[in-house]
C-alpha cells in the first residue's frame, strides 16, 4: 500500500540462538572485502568523521552483506516467492532477509535515523547473523562535503529497496538485480549505495562476483567507470515487465535509435552512468521512492539529472507518498533534449 505514512523498519537486533539464516556459500569467487574498501570498526583514537560519511561507510558494508544473502538464497534453491499485488509484484525470501539485515544493522548504529523499506515486515527480533556492524574505511577517509558536515541523525531518511528487480531475480536474469540504500536530507537524495550481487556473473569462474557503487552529492561517485553514451545516438532504457500504451507512446515520440528493456530502477541508472543508454524513460506510475533515492544521488553526483516525466524533482522526506506517480525521466547528459520531446498528452496523463 502507498499510504502517506511510511512503512518504517522497526526492527531491533537480538541474539536468539537460532541457526544461520545466511545459508551455504555459492562456491563462486566472491570479493566481500575488496582491497579498495577495507572493512572494520572505528578505532576510538580516530577523530569521528561526519555523520553522513559514517552512514555511507556503514551502508557500503551492509550492502555487501545483503549481496551475500541474495546469492545464498538463490544457491539454496528455495526463493520463497510471494505475490504481493500480482505476478509482476513479487517478494522473495531474499527481499525479506535483506531488508531485515539492512534496517536492523543501520538502526543499531544510527537509532535516530528514519529508515523506510519496501517490504511490510513484522517488527520482530532479528537474529545476530543478519547484523553487519562493519564499515568501509576508505569512505571514512574522504572529507564530507561542507554543506553536510552538521547533519544530525534525526534529519536523515534512509530509503531501502532490499532487492530491486525481484521479478528478474526469480527468472534468473541476475544481472538486473540490485540492492539500493538511498540517504536523504531536507527531502533531497544526497548519498546512495547500489550493490550488484551478480555483477560479472557471466564472465567466467575466475571473475570476481559482485560490486558496490556509491556516491555523495558534492563529492562524486565511485566503484565504476563513468562513461557517456555514444555521441549522436539516442538509446532509451525502459521497463521490461511494466510496459503500457502510454509507456510506448512516450518512447516512440523520442524517436530513439535503440530501446533497451531491462528490470530494476537501479540497473537502469547504471546503464546511464556506464554509457549503455542515453535516457531512462518510464511514463507510468509504479516506481517508488526506494527505487529512485539511491540511484538519484549517484546520478546527480556525476552531473546527471532525474525527475518525473513532467520535470518535477522527487522529494524524499519521511512524510511523502511512496509512489512516483508521474513516472521517471533520467539522463547523464542532454536532459533538456529528452524532456522537450515528451508529448503533452503523456504529461497530462500522469498526475504527480
Amino acid at each position: 500500500a502507498d499510504a502517506e505514512a511510511p512503512v518504517r523498519c522497526g526492527l531491533r537486533a537480538a541474539v536468539l540462538g537460532r541457526g544461520s539464516l545466511l545459508g551455504k556459500g555459492t562456491g563462486a569467487k566472491v570479493s566481500e572485502r575488496p582491497a579498495r574498501c577495507r572493512l572494520g570498526t572505528i578505532p576510538l583514537s580516530m577523530a569521528s568523521p561526519a555523520l553522513l560519511m559514517r552512514v555511507v561507510a556503514s551502508a557500503y558494508s551492509v550492502a555487501e552483506k545483503a549481496a551475500t544473502i541474495v546469492r545464498n538464497v538463490m544457491s539454496a534453491g528455495d526463493l520463497g516467492i510471494v505475490e504481493k499485488a500480482g505476478p509482476n509484484d513479487l517478494q522473495t525470501k531474499a527481499d525479506r532477509l535483506v531488508q531485515m539485515s539492512i534496517c536492523a544493522s543501520l538502526a543499531r548504529k544510527f537509532p535516530k535515523v528514519t529508515i523506510i523499506g519496501e517490504e511490510e515486515l513484522p517488527t520482530d527480533d532479528v537474529t545476530e547473523d543478519l547484523i553487519e556492524d562493519g564499515h568501509c574505511e576508505e569512505i571514512l577517509k574522504k572529507p564530507c562535503p561542507a554543506q553536510y558536515t552538521g547533519i544530525k541523525e534525526e534529519e536523515l531518511v534512509i530509503w531501502v529497496d532490499p532487492l530491486d528487480g525481484t521479478k528478474e531475480y526469480t527468472e534468473g536474469l541476475l544481472d538486473h538485480v540490485t540492492v539500493l540504500i538511498g540517504i536523504a536530507y531536507g527531502g533531497k537524495a544526497i548519498a546512495g549505495v547500489i550493490n550488484q550481487p551478480y555483477y560479472n556473473y557471466e564472465a567466467g569462474a575466475n571473475a570476481v562476483l559482485g560490486r558496490t557503487i556509491w556516491g555523495v552529492l558534492g563529492m562524486g561517485a565511485f566503484g565504476f567507470q563513468l562513461t557517456e553514451a555514444p555521441a549522436g545516438k539516442h538509446i532509451v532504457v525502459t521497463t521490461r515487465s511494466h510496459s503500457s500504451a502510454l509507456v510506448n507512446e512516450c518512447i516512440t515520440a523520442l524517436n530513439p535509435d535503440h530501446v533497451i528493456r531491462v528490470g530494476g530502477a537501479g540497473n537502469k541508472v547504471i546503464q546511464l552512468i556506464e554509457g549503455k543508454a542515453s535516457a531512462y524513460v518510464f511514463a507510468s506510475p509504479g516506481c517508488k521512492k526506494w527505487d529512485t533515492c539511491a540511484p538519484e544521488a549517484i546520478l546527480h553526483a556525476v552531473g546527471g539529472k532525474i525527475t518525473d516525466i513532467r520535470g518535477n524533482s522527487f522529494q524524499y522526506n519521511k512524510e511523502v507518498k511512496h509512489m512516483n506517480s508521474a513516472g521517471v525521466l533520467a539522463t547523464l547528459r542532454n536532459y533538456d533534449y529528452y524532456a522537450s520531446r515528451i508529448p503533452n498528452t503523456v504529461k497530462e496523463s500522469l498526475v504527480p
